[in-house]
């Protein structure tokens, strides 16, 4: 098992939900953060959590995956600030629900360009500092609705797509870096309880029953143990299935 410690890691989407979830673990193991999102305050307040937990603020960049010229100036950001990244967990995507109006057109481009574009372009921009670490990697937080015959749910088209694609990004990563010391990670995480490490409710999550929800921790475990895996293997493919909210519920 590899030790965490001290690893560089960029998160986006890190202002909330899953996102600050896995920022806040991965500071408790150590990591020195890059928290990237769109919203700053929220932002702020996961720095100030990991602070008062770590004793050290994590770094915050602000960031729209939607907008091209946002992610190239989140890039120069972090270029500056950090000549080497270890790892990279794409997580940022845009929730778009099922719906019997018809979606405008930036509900569906901001969905496909946060999910696809934005995030192929901010791992692209970061694969020079990647290349620079010992350790590096990148994860993708894919969804069960982007595996192969996957039903639609309540999901969009849209978002059903985008994360399709999310998952032909992280295959084709894999496939690019073949030969390289960079490994290309992925988790398909079922419908999620939003539950944070702040919450009293997360020390209680490892009792819960099949049945029961899935939440952030259980992914959050997930992508641990995947990053936490010698170098000569990579979980490119990690599905987290649930009897609640999981693929075939």
């Amino acid at each position: 098992m590899m030790d965490l410690n001290s690893a560089v890691v960029v998160v986006t989407g890190a202002g909330r939900g899953l996102g600050a979830a896995l920022a806040i673990s991965l500071a408790d193991q150590g990591c020195k953060l890059i928290l990237c999102g769109r919203n700053p305050e929220a932002l702020a307040q996961v720095s100030a959590a990991i602070e008062a937990r770590t004793g050290s603020p994590a770094d915050q960049v602000v960031v729209d995956l939607a907008s091209s010229d946002s992610v190239k100036a989140a890039l120069a950001e972090i270029h500056v600030r950090h000549p080497q990244v270890d790892i990279l967990i794409n997580n940022g995507a845009m929730w778009l629900e099922a719906s019997e109006q018809p979606h405008s057109a930036a509900e569906v481009t901001g969905v496909i360009d946060a999910a696809l574009s934005g995030t192929f372009l901010l791992t692209q921009g970061l694969l020079p500092v990647l290349k620079a670490s010992k350790r590096p990697d990148i994860v993708t937080i894919g969804s069960i609705s982007g595996l192969p015959n996957a039903p639609l749910h309540s999901v969009s088209l849209p978002f059903y797509a985008a994360k399709h694609g999310q998952l032909a990004l992280a295959d084709g990563l894999r496939q690019m870096l073949k030969g390289t010391p960079v490994r290309s990670l992925c988790v398909h995480p079922p419908y999620l309880e939003d539950v944070s490490p702040l919450d009293e409710a997360w020390q209680q999550i490892p009792a819960r029953q099949k049945g029961e929800q899935g939440t952030n921790r259980d992914v959050v475990e997930a992508v641990i143990f995947a990053l936490t895996r010698p170098r000569h293997i990579s979980l490119s493919s990690i599905v987290i299935d649930t009897d609640s909210g999981g693929l075939f519920s």
